[in-house]
């Protein structure tokens, strides 16, 4: 899609917002026409605001600016304009320099400039010296005055906060010191920036004075956590570069300043602004070693960045039944591939066991191993090393069935399962684990009775010297019914197994790992997950297994028959025992763990080697910039509007009722 084709679909989606969120809010009508009062604007451009960080009448400034007639009321056509204006880059210069420009000439003076500020400082403020030498810079003094155009007027707001900074450090330092009390710092650090911070931070603000020895603020100290706060943009960048070469997720003080001296060209963070950030981001994390999610503690979440708001607020491009048609096979693929290869590394455990838990210890002549370890060198041994391969061909076959049929039934039911807020219950986790091995049963018995009948065939044709059957002959003797076989004891051991297994698996990712947005897991983290959750899931179902075995393996001359799962259960107790059950446990442990974490592993590998959408990747982001954002991308438009005003003042556009502001109309 060509530059000229997005511009132009940019334009008339935001054309049709713009509608579509007047119409909704326009709640005065003259002649036929609607327009918007002051509080229609304000819901409109903040819907949903609970009003405790901004206040409506702060919402209520953009007002004045949006109604260029002073009429009281906005038409379709000043709406629009106001919104398009949001949508520059400095917006919120624009917007700041407008409200200041009184007079609408084009420049501010020095008397526009302070009527302004007094106004909307309030008389409660730390109060502002306008006859300081700083401000002379830019406007000239009493015998030379200098009016400011806008650019100019923008660097002007850009260094008011930290002047307003030296003014209230100099207002609370009565001695000259040096120093002021946490309290004190506390009050200049509301004024000053009140609206950036979140409300862990606002409320340790006196803890400053722990970081150093002495109970009071230095004003390099002062100036340290100001810098924190105006490069807090970059102190994300580096915190989050810092974080994804980390091994666990975690970063120092020092691997901060490492990966800030790489990120820029010249050193960027002193010690003590380090120092600042991580004292305010560990404040419950006391180890040093921090989380991303300790750093987001530093802001006020409200602060929000407008372009990857915009785009997760896409609708979805949509596809034809081909594309979704593909992307099932690809996932359908990568599942197969990676679960072929988690059961090639441990076939020759699932031999062994198999071998151990078909052996019959009452049968005279029977005990041809002595232990998993006895049983892997025979079968080495007698059969060769291609030996411990037996039946692994029908394996393979049924591995993209099961891992597929597994994996989405699970995802599905927990899904359904999931309330609004997307919490599920512990209950409703073993459901649909326990539904997902269920319906794993219908493709895996089959290929699961012949894998077994030629694992076992070996050390049959071994002792009797007879020829090895093949699957094909394996299967043309048991016919259809006879594949499934032992279906009952492979529901048994399949649904309490997924049943253990997911729940277990999910709840080591989010509660061991902590896996949120914030910390994609590595893949060591997802293998060791995986394999963990095997291990409980694989030994509390051996008994099922073992039953299971008995009835799909075909009884030899003077070996007990079974008829069904009781009769198995009660022959197998009667014979050998109760630890008969747990037979090949250790080798079932053994097979099932590392299986599974391989398969996840591989499947993680391929996903991020083969990425599905890859080569549209930036077509959807082109697409993502004009798309059609819903009403929340003006709300975030119209907060970040204000930040500059903001930064004058936290309370700026909050005044007496008694107190009149140029050039700002009142409800």
């Amino acid at each position: 899609m060509s530059q000229q084709s997005l511009s132009s679909l940019s334009n008339e989606v935001s054309s049709e917002r713009y509608k579509r969120i007047f119409q909704k809010f326009a709640s005065v009508e003259k002649n036929g026409e609607k327009f918007m009062a002051k509080d229609d604007f304000v819901n409109a451009i903040a819907p949903g605001e609970d009003y405790t960080k901004l206040q409506k009448a702060q919402y209520g400034i953009l007002f004045s600016v949006a109604d260029q007639s002073k009429s009281g009321v906005l038409s379709m056509s000043d709406f629009t304009v106001f919104e398009n204006l949001l949508t520059r880059p400095d917006a919120d210069y624009e917007i700041a320099f407008r409200l200041f420009d009184t007079a609408g000439s084009g420049k501010i003076t020095r008397e526009q400039f302070k009527q302004i500020l007094s106004a909307n400082i309030g008389t409660d403020a730390i109060p502002f010296d306008f006859e300081c030498e700083w401000l002379k810079l830019y406007t000239g003094g009493k015998t030379a005055a200098h009016e400011m155009p806008y650019k100019e007027f923008t660097q002007l707001l850009k260094g008011l906060q930290a002047e307003r900074l030296r003014q209230a450090f100099k207002y609370y330092d009565t001695q000259t010191s040096g120093y002021i009390t946490p309290d004190e710092f506390k009050k200049i650090m509301i004024d000053i920036a009140g609206h950036k911070l979140s409300d862990h931070v606002l409320e340790n603000l006196p803890t400053l004075s722990n970081v150093y020895a002495g109970n009071k603020i230095s004003f390099a100290n002062v100036m340290a956590f100001y810098n924190v706060i105006r490069e807090m943009d970059m102190v994300e960048r580096v915190v989050r570069s810092a974080v994804s070469t980390s091994k666990d997720g975690t970063i120092t003080k020092a691997d901060f300043l490492h990966t800030a001296a790489k990120e820029t060209r010249f050193s960027l963070f002193t010690p003590m602004e380090a120092d600042i950030i991580f004292h305010f981001a560990g404040l419950e994390n006391a180890s040093g070693k921090l989380t991303l999610r300790d750093f987001f503690r530093l802001l006020e979440s409200k602060w929000e960045h407008a372009a990857p708001v915009a785009a997760a607020q896409q609708p979805e491009i949509k596809h034809g039944a081909v594309h979704d048609f593909l992307k099932g096979s690809y996932g359908f693929l990568l599942g197969s591939i990676s679960g072929a290869v988690g059961a090639t590394v441990v076939y020759p455990i699932d031999l062994v066991k198999t071998r151990m838990q078909n052996q019959r210890s009452k049968v005279v002549g029977e005990l041809l191993y002595k232990n998993s370890i006895d049983c892997f060198k025979k079968v080495v041994k007698n059969e060769g090393a291609l030996g411990l391969y037996r039946g692994l061909g029908p394996q393979l076959v049924g591995v993209a069935p099961e891992k597929a049929i597994k994996l989405t039934m699970n995802d599905l039911v927990r899904r359904n399962l999931t309330d609004k807020n997307g919490n599920i219950s512990f209950t409703a986790e073993l459901i649909a684990g326990g539904v997902a091995g269920g319906s794993q049963v219908v493709f895996t018995n089959p290929l699961e009775i012949v894998k077994i009948r030629l694992q076992v065939a070996g050390e049959a044709a071994k002792s009797l010297d007879a020829p090895r059957p093949g699957a094909v002959a394996i299967v043309r003797n048991l016919g259809i019914l006879g594949l499934y076989k032992g279906a009952s004891a492979c529901l048994l051991r399949d649904i309490p197994f997924s049943a253990i297994y997911f729940p277990v698996y999910a709840h080591l990712k989010k509660d061991v790992f902590k896996e949120g947005p914030d910390h994609r897991l590595a893949i060591s983290e997802l293998l060791i997950a995986g394999a963990a959750a095997g291990m409980p899931a694989a030994y509390f179902t051996t008994p099922a297994d073992v039953i299971k075995t008995r009835l799909q393996v075909e009884a030899k001359k003077g070996q007990s028959s079974y008829n069904g799962i009781r009769d198995a259960a009660r022959k197998i107790y009667a014979e050998e025992g109760f630890r008969a059950f747990f037979k090949g446990g250790p080798a079932r442990i053994f097979r099932s763990s590392p299986q599974f974490g391989t398969t996840l592993m591989v499947y993680e590998v391929l996903q991020r080697a083969f990425p599905f959408d890859g080569a549209t990747d930036s077509a959807n982001k082109a697409l993502a910039q004009v798309g059609a954002p819903a009403e929340d991308l003006s709300y975030l438009q119209s907060k970040n509007a204000l930040k500059i005003l903001l930064d004058v003042h936290y309370k700026f556009g909050i005044v007496p009722s008694n107190v009149s502001i140029p050039g700002v109309a009142r409800a």
